[in-house]
């Protein structure tokens, strides 16, 4: 298997040398691609197929091999050619979406900065998996049951805001004071399930700052 790829390589090397025209040998930044022009024709506004012309109006130079030198980051070039190959955003791991972006606009490919403008829009719109939700529950007790519920909390929820609404009750001649005990719990909550929030607290408060 290893001669056959050997022999892979030496048959396109013999093209390259006797002059094959449909054969592109580019020198991005020391690494060399081996592409056609059939490859790069699909942008043919594109710097990349506007280089190969055996009449282009660009000028480059070319290294001992024959092959076109370009001095850009291999690593990103990477994904612009394979664009060129099978018309995909293919991102390498490790390279990030804006420096594909400012390869796709030098080598001009209008299609491929569209498709990576849109990954990088799709992605900072994207939610965290981190991001949370809260869900609240006004509860009113009277004074002396505070203690008792704040510490049976369980399930995630806790405290969030005590708000004294005044006192309604007497219990022989104690006046025992009423409260609202606003509590929350986090987590993350599946598209299209409603999440109750806290106007209701809010408009409790208010209540309870006027009596």
């Amino acid at each position: 298997m290893a001669e056959h790829g050997v022999n892979s390589v030496d048959n396109k090397q013999t093209f390259f040398k006797n002059g094959n025209k449909q054969w592109v040998k580019l020198n991005v930044g020391g690494t060399y691609f081996l592409t056609t022009k059939t490859t790069l024709a699909r942008d043919p506004n594109s710097f990349l197929f506007r280089l190969v012309q055996e009449d282009s109006d660009l000028i480059s130079d070319k290294d001992d091999t024959g092959a076109y030198l370009i001095d850009r980051d291999p690593n990103y070039f990477s994904p612009v050619l394979n664009y060129l190959r099978h018309g995909k955003l293919v991102i390498n791991k490790g390279l990030a979406e804006e420096g594909i972006l400012e390869e796709a606009e030098f080598y001009n490919v209008a299609e491929l900065i569209t498709l990576v403008k849109e990954r990088i829009c799709h992605r900072d719109n994207r939610p965290s998996k981190d991001s949370k939700k809260h869900v609240y529950r006004v509860l009113q007790c009277h004074e002396d049951e505070l203690t008792q519920m704040v510490s049976t909390m369980s399930d995630g929820w806790k405290f969030e805001q005590l708000v004294n609404i005044g006192s309604q009750y007497n219990y022989g001649a104690d006046e025992h004071a009423e409260f609202l005990c606003v509590v929350s719990r986090e987590y993350g909550a599946p598209e299209g399930i409603e999440v109750e929030h806290s106007d209701r607290a809010k408009v409790l408060q208010q209540k309870g700052s006027r009596m």
